[in-house]
């Protein structure tokens, strides 16, 4: 097919026949779809079309004449597009096309909720049908094909059959890493071993360490490696280095042939013989009654609820908390709100209420086509259609090593989280028959949100600091939820936001809380690392072996949880 002959494909909507564009009539755009006639003013389409029609027009003339500008789009960016005038003006039809569907999206008169999610599902088809998609349509894949006289295609379907046999997009070369040789080998032993995770102490680092230790509490819906990849860029190398004796737990990746009933396991088995659990573990090893503690997204999640238990039992079992990328007020969720609705919980509840994995599979594709052209279609188009292997790369290997989740566990927190917001609401929930209260939470909170986070935006990171009662300090990253987070001082990239003021003050909304804030270059590490050592105690002699008595060492980090394969 001719590049010249799709033009109408992107814009069969808008314009008809041979003879020239031609504005359609409302009516006749309704007849056919009677269910629009209700959520669309007549005006605001006709206004759309006209608009259209005349880009049209232009984008014609300028092709005609040679005048097309360059396209400010990185999946048309390349030479291939650029200069050839037929791929050119394919490229601005689409993105015309696309620009005026998103407006008509804009004017339909429905619910907010709606909107979003009609919003959400006209950009995944969007994106799907970008010509850049097509082997006959991007010059890139052509130019390809050309030069490597069809051994790029060969290729290309070579690499889509072994996609489809695994089950998922490659995303960066699989073969360079491997959990405790090149990934998560930050030295350490596991201390302690149950059901759902094992607790590693890592070795110190320096001859003296603050008398005060860190536990780490990663998202189970992850591996931990997030927090230790390669050693330049480890958050717990990083903190060992800084003087502190660091735990952390690694979540056991449940799968669907375990005889020991994980796949039942709830909410408050996660809480009660994992969190608290793992602090009193790490409260008797280290022979203190208060330890610091660190929770990353739905660990962070977790530690919160965890913590709010143990302060309504009549314990303070933590010194300083440090929250990153972290929901405990879920009114906005961001993109995430298009799948929350009643409905899918009910759905999910019948599915996996009563046991049963939610699979790594799903919550990875899910997650992928929440950015579908960085996580989806440039793969495809480079995988499948180039015929081109991707680079090795570490967040994308710790990203496609995803875990199961028991579905009870799920379905709790997607009703009480996401749907109902249920965990902020002082005593509504309960834990082993305790009251769930987040603001009796007092002590010193570090919260860390990333400006550009999808999964967490930060303006609902920042509303942790009306819930929480204790002295705050909150920064704002650069970057998204994991490259924001995961910014090791010595690449020296990126930058982040802190408080202009010598006294932390609680806004009533994050916009003016950055407004108040001044910029500083580089990573928020260190500035974490300041404040967490001035919460950890006097510098002790490190000790030489890991555990104790009661909690003998039993393996070399990374442990065998981590190594469990899901997909």
């Amino acid at each position: 097919m001719q590049v010249k002959r799709c033009y109408a494909f992107y814009a069969f909507t808008f314009f008809g026949n041979k003879k020239g564009v031609q504005t359609m009539k409302y009516d006749q755009f309704t007849k056919n779809m009677p269910w629009m006639m209700p959520m669309v003013n007549p005006e605001h389409i006709q206004q759309l079309q006209t608009e259209f029609t005349e880009n049209f027009r232009q984008l014609m003339l300028q092709a005609s004449q040679g005048s097309l500008p360059p396209v400010k789009d990185r999946r048309f960016s390349s030479e291939a597009w650029q200069q050839n005038p037929q791929f050119s003006a394919l490229a601005h039809l689409y993105l015309l096309s696309a620009s005026t569907m998103n407006k008509w999206v804009e004017q339909l008169e429905i619910p907010d909720a709606s909107r979003e999610r009609l919003r959400f599902s006209i950009t995944q088809w969007l994106d799907a049908f970008a010509p850049s998609n097509f082997f006959a349509l991007n010059p890139d894949a052509l130019k390809a094909f050309q030069e490597s006289k069809g051994e790029s295609l060969q290729k290309g379907m070579a690499n889509l059959m072994h996609d489809l046999q695994k089950g998922r997009i490659t995303q960066t070369d699989e073969t360079v890493f491997e959990v405790g040789r090149n990934l998560a080998i930050t030295e350490g032993s596991v201390v302690f071993e149950n059901p759902y995770f094992q607790l590693i102490q890592y070795k110190p680092q320096t001859p003296t360490v603050h008398e005060t230790p860190l536990l780490m509490v990663p998202p189970c819906i992850n591996k931990y490696y997030i927090l230790d990849l390669q050693p330049e860029n480890s958050m717990v190398a990083y903190t060992v280095a800084q003087g502190h004796t660091v735990f952390l737990v690694s979540w056991r990746n449940p799968l669907p042939e375990d005889k020991d009933d994980i796949q039942n396991a709830t909410w408050e088995d996660y809480i009660e013989n994992g969190v608290l659990k793992a602090i009193s573990v790490v409260s008797d090893i280290s022979g203190k009654e208060k330890i610091n503690a660190l929770g990353f997204c739905v660990g962070g999640t977790m530690l919160a609820c965890a913590l709010a238990v143990a302060r309504k039992r009549g314990q303070d079992p933590v010194a300083a908390l440090s929250l990153l990328t972290t929901f405990l007020d879920f009114e906005h969720t961001g993109i995430m709100d298009v799948f929350v609705d009643e409905a899918h919980a009910s759905l999910r509840e019948q599915q996996l209420g009563q046991g049963g994995l939610l699979t790594a599979a799903e919550l990875g594709t899910t997650f992928s086509f929440l950015r579908p052209n960085e996580l989806v279609w440039n793969y495809v188009v480079n995988n499948y259609l180039k015929g081109q292997s991707p680079a090795a790369f570490d967040l994308l290997y710790w990203n496609a090593d995803g875990t199961n989740l028991p579905g009870p566990f799920f379905t709790w927190y997607f009703r009480n989280t996401y749907l109902e917001n249920n965990l902020k609401k002082p005593n509504y929930l309960s834990i082993s028959g305790t009251p769930v209260d987040l603001g009796l939470l007092d002590m010193p909170v570090y919260i860390y949100a990333s400006k550009d986070d999808h999964i967490v935006p930060w303006d609902s990171a920042y509303a942790s600091t009306h819930i929480l009662q204790g002295p705050k300090r909150f920064v704002l990253g650069a970057s998204g939820h994991i490259a924001g987070v995961i910014n090791p001082p010595a690449k020296n990239k990126r930058h982040y936001w802190v408080s202009s003021a010598e006294t932390e003050q609680v806004f009533p909304v994050s916009s003016q809380w950055f407004d108040n804030t001044r910029q500083v270059q580089g990573s928020w590490w260190p500035d974490w690392s300041e404040w967490l050592a001035s919460h950890a105690g006097k510098k002790v002699r490190a000790k030489k072996t890991a555990g104790n008595g009661t909690y003998p060492e039993l393996e070399p980090a990374p442990g065998k949880y981590v190594k469990v394969k899901a997909v």
